[in-house]
């Protein structure tokens, strides 16, 4: 069956990632020499830079909810900063992926789900995938640049994270942590973007992120504890083992209880209004099922649960988008 999806796509074994969808738009409308950049990029596996956008995304939703009357304000988000802010987490999700398999390559090789990526399967060299990071993090910086100087200096700030993210998992249980700090940043960057400064609100929504980011890779990282375990790499996952049940109560209760107090936090009349609360309780409902129906010895599953989280984010947004319109139609309301 997956001899003949691959044949469909027109995908040999020789140019598939084994943890990488053979049917994709990469290898419909990509020369076949670029599939490996794309593969670097993990451009054949959108969820990656979905997850990185979602905080962009609520923090570009909340902040014009907490400008005061007096402001030029829909209430709703600007559409020119959700764009910059799509593209800039495509590039940079992009080189923090070819940077990290630049880190793991050893790794990688020895890991049976990763060991067909591009690097330890020979398909790109070193140097080319550097070259490749290059570019992808220019067509990041620019798009930052489009922000105010606060933003972008905020921007720069989170690529001490970035750096460090890759090498956690060799020395702490706790590589998850790090994520969350890098692919929460965009809590900050959307609120940077309106007020060119940060206020509590965006920190509780920045430290909501990060344990939702903990809770779903951990869930993620089931899928290689085997090997992880064999070759001494670090995770949540096994560190919580058969308590990530309880574990992910945790995560993700503390990361609903944070969001909500963001909301709160912004102190404006105006919003958000009740349908931004609405929003998090189905979220809640979401992250309940997620809780309920994971098995952490099925990685099919573990990686199913994981990209439904793009679906919480979601939730999320439009909860924040429905309080904006709600405040427009219903100007005095509470």
């Amino acid at each position: 069956m997956a001899n003949s999806r691959d044949t469909l796509a027109g995908v040999s074994n020789e140019d598939r990632v084994a943890d990488a969808p053979s049917e994709n738009w990469v290898y419909r409308l990509l020369p076949r020499a670029l599939w490996p950049y794309a593969q670097l990029a993990r451009w054949d596996r959108p969820i990656g830079w979905q997850l990185l956008m979602w905080p962009c995304w609520w923090s570009a939703a909340l902040a014009p909810q907490a400008l005061t009357s007096g402001a030029v304000t829909t209430g709703l988000p600007s559409i020119w900063h959700l764009m910059l802010f799509l593209v800039g987490a495509v590039a940079m999700r992009g080189a923090g992926c070819t940077y990290n398999d630049l880190v793991d390559e050893t790794i990688d090789a020895k890991v049976a789900r990763t060991r067909s990526r591009p690097l330890p399967s020979g398909r790109v060299s070193r140097r080319q995938a550097k070259l490749f990071l290059v570019a992808q993090a220019l067509a990041g910086f620019l798009v930052l640049l489009q922000f105010n100087l606060f933003a972008i200096l905020l921007g720069i700030a989170s690529l001490g994270i970035v750096a460090v993210y890759p090498f956690l998992k060799r020395i702490t249980d706790w590589p998850q942590l790090g994520l969350g700090f890098a692919f929460s940043w965009g809590a900050l960057m959307g609120w940077a973007a309106i007020f060119g400064s940060l206020s509590l609100s965006p920190l509780l929504l920045y430290f909501g992120s990060v344990l939702w980011t903990i809770g779903y890779d951990t869930i993620y990282a089931h899928q290689d504890k085997e090997d992880d375990a064999l070759v001494g790499v670090r995770s949540t996952a096994r560190l919580f083992g058969t308590r990530t049940k309880p574990a992910l109560l945790f995560l993700y209760g503390g990361a609903l209880s944070l969001f909500a107090a963001a909301y709160a936090a912004t102190g404006a009349q105006e919003g958000p209004h009740w349908p931004a609360y609405a929003g998090l309780l189905i979220g809640a409902g979401h992250m309940l099922w997620q809780i309920r129906t994971l098995d952490i010895d099925d990685p099919d599953q573990c990686l199913m649960l994981f990209k439904s989280n793009s679906l919480f984010g979601w939730i999320v947004f439009f909860g924040l988008v429905v309080s904006a319109l709600w405040g427009l139609s219903f100007p005095f309301a509470g």
